[in-house]
């Protein structure tokens, strides 16, 4: 099939190499002609594992091209696939606009032939508010650094259509990557992805509440979440490990989306309404663990880890980021490394110096920070820690590094959920 993917940050890239990759023929179109450019020489807009080969690889295989021309995109399009990335400001307010305005320009000059899927992150009503035939909602299941597994492999794909829709373009569309399709009526699938990441959102919060409790009355909430899974009513894969807050804008995108409809329809979210307070104030643990290391004193503190998520450099929105801002606020110096930043924001404090090696960083500091959990920081061992800072107290919210670090009598080890060693 000839498939027409608009927006081409990570949502729209993801998509369109993944389509490609699967045997359609794709143009990839985005207003933006630097970013056309750039992914015309193979170069994603964010980093994501294995994304700028893929997209190389379609390219060679002439299945993927890219234009900033709408016209050009459109022309013979089976399938209109719309895949902005909705923006999100520091109050989690989706842009609903941005995305809303291109997509009607896209929808008013396909042709009568082509069906439109809209992936983007939209409130519940956003694809019916279109007004046009032959449109599904196919929710997004972008997973930053695991985002061609998560296309590629999913264990189902939830399609949202009106009832006596002509299915078989989405059929064809979809065939290549499962048959595992949950059929269902549009809205239902856009308030699907919206109870999703709210479900997700309000398991986080919990985890880090009961854990705040375990550390002061001498639990260990990991212990606690290990005896949660083993309930089947909880299972072992749910959200309820103790660790960082929730950050980046997508889980809390997604509760405002609900909090705002029910203020809308006269409905009262108690539940849903209380889930951003209790993830902002957890927000504030590791400032609080390392005020009370430092004791008054203004460091050097190691920060280990600044993108958003493990597997990408995206720094938008990134918890960690905000904590190093924070911590230089309270007049306290900063040694950071991440193994995919190269280089920090223009406007970040002076306080804050980016070190080639996670050992580097390390030097001289009087508390290490665990932020952003990276594999390679397990290679760094405690005789590493112990040699080159001046205290050996490490911060790790998540517990990344409990086998490497928190083992060791030598460092004041402090996690989440748990009363310092």
């Amino acid at each position: 099939m000839r498939v027409c993917v608009a927006g081409l940050w990570h949502l729209g890239s993801v998509t369109a190499a993944c389509l490609a990759h699967v045997g359609h023929d794709v143009i990839a179109f985005d207003e933006d002609a630097d970013v056309v450019e750039r992914m015309r020489r193979g170069h994603s807009p964010v980093g994501e594992p294995g994304l700028d080969e893929l997209i190389r690889a379609g390219i060679d295989a002439g299945t993927l091209t890219f234009t900033d021309h709408r016209a050009q995109a459109l022309a013979g399009a089976d399938v209109l696939w719309i895949a902005y990335d909705t923006p999100v400001d520091d109050d989690d307010r989706a842009d609903v606009d941005w995305v809303a305005q291109r997509a009607r320009a896209l929808l008013a000059e396909r042709d009568d032939d082509t069906f439109a899927v809209v992936s983007s992150q939209l409130p519940v009503g956003s694809t019916r508010s279109f007004g046009v035939d032959r449109i599904a909602c196919i929710p997004e299941n972008l997973q930053l650094g695991r985002a061609l597994d998560a296309f590629l492999q999913p264990e189902r794909i939830v399609v949202g259509v009106d009832a006596g829709t002509d299915r078989s373009a989405l059929e064809r569309l979809l065939a290549p990557i499962t048959d595992r399709i949950e059929w269902m009526g549009i809205e239902s699938a856009e308030l699907t992805k919206h109870a999703l990441n709210a479900f997700l959102a309000t398991s986080v919060a919990f985890a880090n509440e009961l854990a705040v409790l375990a550390e002061r009355v001498g639990a260990d909430a990991r212990e606690v979440a290990r005896g949660l899974k083993s309930d089947r009513r909880v299972g072992p894969r749910a959200y309820v490990n103790p660790g960082a807050a929730f950050a980046g804008g997508t889980l809390a995108r997604d509760v405002e989306f609900l909090t705002k409809i029910g203020e809308r329809e006269g409905v009262a979210t108690h539940l849903l309404s209380a889930v951003g307070p209790s993830n902002d104030a957890h927000l504030e643990w590791p400032r609080r663990a390392v005020a009370t290391l430092l004791n008054g004193d203004h460091g050097p503190v190691a920060v280990w880890g600044l993108a958003y998520k493990v597997g990408t450099d995206t720094l938008r929105r990134s918890s960690a980021l905000n904590l190093c801002r924070t911590l230089a606020g309270d007049g306290i110096t900063i040694r950071t490394h991440d193994p995919a930043v190269r280089a920090l924001p223009p406007d970040v404090p002076p306080e804050i110096t980016l070190c080639a090696t996670a050992e580097e960083a390390l030097d001289g500091a009087r508390a290490l920070v665990v932020a952003t959990p990276w594999p390679e920081f397990r290679s760094v061992t405690a005789d590493d820690v112990v040699a080159r800072m001046t205290v050996p107290n490490v911060v790790d919210a998540a517990g990344a590094l409990a086998d490497t670090l928190g083992s060791d009598p030598r460092v004041r080890y402090v996690t989440v959920g748990k009363a310092p060693t």
